[in-house]
This record gives structure tokens, C-alpha cells and sequence, in this order.
């Protein structure tokens, strides 16, 4: 499991789970790379009228941003932009 140690130290463990994690499939990002796919990833669920959960609609979100993510797009905007792009939702 992918976990992040939160700058504020929120939390008892003082790090916390980044939302696209159960989607990684025992993939390894960087910390930075994994926050702003989390980023992207709870943003475009939140525009789409997504829960974060395990439902087809959701993993799909998740998967375009992963792939996103493999090729080089760290950026979470663009992230976010990109995978809205690629189910016809323009921002």
C-alpha cells in the first residue's frame, strides 16, 4: 500500500492513504507523482459524479489517469484536464 507522510502530520500514523492507491495494482510511483494523481483522480470523480469506489465507471477514471501518470504527466491539472479529455468532458 502506498502511503504518504502528510507535511502537517495528520492522522495517528501521521501519514495518510492517497485516494487512487487500490487502484496502483502493486504499482510504485513517487510520493509527489502519487499525490497528484490522488489529486487528479478525486477531482475528475468529482466532476464526473463519481464515488471514490470500486465501481467500473470510477476504475476507468483511475486507470486513464495511471496511464496518464506512466507516460511522463505529473502535473495534477493536467492529470485532471487530460482524463476529463478522454471521456469527452471538456474544462
Amino acid at each position: 500500500m502506498l502511503r504518504l507522510c502528510s507535511p502537517t502530520g495528520a492522522g495517528s500514523t501521521g501519514a495518510h492513504q492517497v485516494p487512487i492507491t487500490p487502484f496502483l495494482n502493486a504499482r510504485v510511483f513517487e510520493p509527489e507523482v502519487a499525490q497528484a494523481m490522488g489529486v487528479a483522480f478525486e477531482k475528475a470523480c468529482g466532476t464526473l459524479g463519481l464515488s471514490l469506489t470500486h465501481d467500473p465507471a470510477t476504475e476507468a477514471v483511475a486507470r486513464v489517469i495511471i496511464e496518464l501518470a506512466d507516460s511522463g504527466e505529473h502535473d495534477p491539472e493536467q492529470l485532471y484536464r487530460r482524463a476529463l479529455a478522454h471521456f469527452g468532458k471538456e474544462r
